[in-house]
Formats: C-alpha cells, structure tokens, sequence
C-alpha cells in the first residue's frame, strides 16, 4: 500500500473542503422528506442526499479542534463518523432540523477523539474532567482579557473553578495536563548524549545504607521479642503466642478449653503477661542506648 506525500495529502484535503462546501444547504421540507426515506424504507440514496450537505458542518467542527496538535483529516474522519450516528438515530417526527441534531453528534464524536488520542494517560474521564479540558483554555483567556494583571494564578483557578462547578485541585491539574505534550522517559537526555530522561529521575525509595539499617534494626527487634516471650512462664507464652503472634489469633474462649480455665482468666492472664513483655522490652531498649 502506498502512502500520499504531505503535499499530496494537503491537495486532498482542499480539494475535499471545497467540494463539501459546495453542496447547497436542505431546507427543512427536505430534511423531513430524506430522514423518512432513509428511516422507513432504507433508502442509501436518500441517506447520502441528507447528510452530504452537512459535511461543512464536520469540517468547521473538525477545525475548531486543530489546536490539541491532531491532523485535521483525522478529526474530519471522525466527525463524518458521529454525522452518521446522527443520520442513524434522527427521528424526523420531532420537531427538530437534522443540522442542530447532527451538530451535537459531530461535536461529541471529536471531543471522543481528541480525548482517546491527545495523550496516552486517559483524560477526561468524567463528564465534569471533560468540560473543564475542552473549556480551561477559553476561560484563561477570558479572564487573561478582563484582567491580566490583577488576579493571581490561584485567583484565577478559583474562578474557573467556580465556572464549571469542578474542585480546584481539577483545576491546578488539568493545567499541568495542558501545559506541554507527552514525552517518553526513554528519550534521549541530547542529541549526542547516551542517556535517556528516565536515568535522572530520582528514586523516592530507601537507600541501601537505609535498607541495611531497617533489616538490622528489625532482627534485633524480633531478637528482644523472643527473649522477652521466653522469659514468661509456659502459660503465658502459649496465650502470647497464640493471641499475638500468630497471623490469626485465637480467641479467648478456645484457649480457655485447652488450658482448662475460663476466658475471663485467660484475658487477665494476657494482660499480666503484656505487661511483663513491656518492662522486659523497655530494659532491652535502655541496655542498647547505653551501649551505643
């Protein structure tokens, strides 16, 4: 399959818009007539009479939307796609014209577009996520008009904010968003450079002195542990062990049965030998800072 040149590319387009533009516009009368063909008897001729004419409508969406950097045709491709949604669900009984109705499904269908293929991080999500990226640009610089220097840039958020009804941390975000393209972290630092932009971001993680410290630290925490249990009588390490050091402890009761005393026992047992483990920690923890 061979691939059209720029120029080439650009010839088409014109040449499409012009032929497009020319198409004379329907009356209402005629809307009605084509939509009840089409709709009650399938009529492919009749479709392609009605939405022929409103082609331009696809092309002056399509060009309203070339500022977030997506070729032109491709937004003419898709608004041509949401006038055939239109075509498919225009009821001719309703007292609407075609062209109002096509107008939204154009609209809708290009900002779908422009959302899926803008960047590769999902945006606009939400209904609310997407009034605000297809309307913050309108809006900065309404306000940018009416005061260029006398509000701040929180001011100015608070005021979009309130616009659309979204929170201002939306806000602050979708302004990150917008501020420049995606890049690749497997880009190069330079043109002569052998690095890539993902060798220079730092790591939040511990460092290995930190891990080496924390394991450290950690077994001789488990050491005074096992010192301490080991110090309490057989009873009360069997209730230790298996109330609190177990991944699922046992209930008061159960134990109960197996020693052979009541719950209430066994929970006073408990808190007798808790109480013995944290003097024995609490003398570990002071011999260790007098060693240090």
């Amino acid at each position: 399959m061979s691939y059209l040149e720029p120029a080439q590319t650009r010839r088409s387009d014109r040449a499409y818009i012009r032929t497009a533009m020319r198409v004379p516009l329907l009356s209402r009368e005629e809307e009605q007539r084509l939509a009840v063909l089409w709709r009650r008897d399938g009529d492919e001729a009749a479709l392609h009479a009605l939405v022929t004419p409103y082609l331009r409508l696809v092309i002056s969406a399509a060009t309203r939307f070339r500022r977030y950097g997506l070729p032109v045709a491709d937004l003419v491709q898709e608004g041509n796609v949401g006038l055939m949604q239109a075509a498919a669900r225009f009821e001719p009984e309703r007292d609407v014209r075609f062209s109002t109705y096509a107008t939204w499904w154009i609209r809708s269908s290009i900002q779908e577009f422009v959302l899926r293929n803008w960047s590769i991080v999902r945006t606009g999500t939400t209904a609310a996520q997407k009034s605000l990226f297809f309307n913050l640009r309108r809006l900065q610089a309404r306000i940018a008009d009416k005061a260029p220097l006398a509000q701040t840039r929180l001011a100015r958020q608070q005021s979009i904010a309130r616009t659309l009804g979204v929170p201002l941390r939306d806000v602050a975000a979708m302004e990150q968003r917008l501020q420049g393209p995606d890049r690749s972290l497997n880009a190069p630092l330079t043109d002569d450079a052998d690095g890539e932009w993902q060798d220079i971001l730092p790591d939040d993680g511990p460092g290995p002195e930190e891990l080496v410290a924390a394991a450290h630290d950690g077994a001789a925490r488990r050491g005074w542990i096992e010192t301490a249990v080991s110090g309490l009588s057989p009873r009360e390490q069997k209730i230790i062990r298996e109330r609190r050091m177990a991944d699922d402890g046992t209930t008061l009761e159960s134990l109960g049965v197996v020693l052979g005393i009541s719950k209430e026992r066994v929970r006073q047992i408990e808190q007798e030998a808790l109480e013995k483990l944290r003097h024995a920690l609490l003398s570990h923890a002071d011999g260790a800072e007098l060693m240090s």
